[in-house]
């Protein structure tokens, strides 16, 4: 349970950032006042301040200030020079935690030359507090500072710690960038109602209520896909039609593919952050 008096900083304060702090106020774990958010321009720094009552600065070292946690959340490409900028800032009893896609354990200790690292990896829906993180913590990680970086993952939804970190790459190919292919697919089941003749607003409500309502579904029955499929094909029936195309079009192989892909993809990207803290002369 996170304590209303966790200090909380959060460096590159984007959409996923300001997911934590909504969903931080909302569960009342912090008080916006113990939240200190960093943004280069004045006008977002003035938004999260107006929205939702914390302390915003520009300069990210500023967010290092008293925070028990500390969040990365930039884009990959900018992780370099923020590490560099927070080098050396840390306290040894602060806990980073980082949502920087690809970037691994090894890379953020080295980079910001500190010892607590959690590598975390949320997904889209934790903007509405229903997400998913994976998440997992260097060696040096005390059982407190676990806690902390437990509560700050738990106001984006739902999160599972592992204890082998390539399962968090895993996660960004799967549950990371999982919500990509449901849209793609939300879009197609969208695109063929209107190819029969709906209006594309009723195909978009029904679509999507049917996506929601089968997720739970599948969630509360805790049966295996399979079942719960078979249980709604009949013989000769429409899903059995429907059945058939897609397996002909080979529907769990491009799922496979897309899946192996973000993986690869991940790897590359962490590989790529690690050669940089590597070429890194300071």
């Amino acid at each position: 349970m996170a304590r209303r008096s966790m200090r909380v900083g959060i460096v590159g304060a984007g959409v996923m950032a300001e997911a934590i702090i909504g969903g931080l106020v909302a569960d009342r774990a912090v008080r916006p006042g113990l939240l200190t958010a960093s943004h280069p321009r004045r006008e977002r720094r003035d938004a999260l301040a107006e929205r939702h009552g914390v302390r915003s600065v520009a300069r990210n070292r500023d967010a290092l200030a008293e925070s028990e946690v500390v969040v990365l959340a930039v884009k990959p490409q900018m992780l370099g020079r923020v590490m560099r900028e927070l080098r050396g800032r840390l306290a040894p009893e602060q806990v980073v935690v980082s949502i920087v896609a690809g970037a691994t354990i090894r890379t953020l200790v080295d980079g910001l030359q500190h010892a607590a690292v959690v590598r975390a990896m949320p997904n889209t829906p934790s903007q509405i507090r229903r997400g998913m993180s994976v998440w997992a913590a260097s060696e040096a990680c005390s059982a407190a500072q676990r806690r902390l970086a437990r509560a700050v993952l738990r106001a984006l939804g739902d999160e599972r710690q592992v204890a082998d970190e390539s399962f968090v790459a895993m996660a960004t190919a799967l549950s990371g960038t999982g919500p990509t292919y449901l849209f793609a697919v939300m879009e197609a089941l969208i695109d063929a109602g209107v190819h029969l003749g709906f209006p594309r607003e009723l195909a978009h409500d029904l679509v999507v209520a049917t996506l929601v309502g089968s997720s739970e579904f599948a969630q509360r029955s805790e049966l295996h896909p399979a079942q719960l499929r078979n249980a709604v094909t009949s013989p000769g029936g429409t899903s059995a039609a429907a059945i058939y195309e897609l397996e002909k079009g080979r529907i769990r192989t491009v799922f496979s593919d897309a899946v192996w892909a973000a993986y690869r993809r991940t790897l590359e990207l962490g590989e790529r952050l690690e050669a940089e803290v590597e070429r890194d002369p300071t």
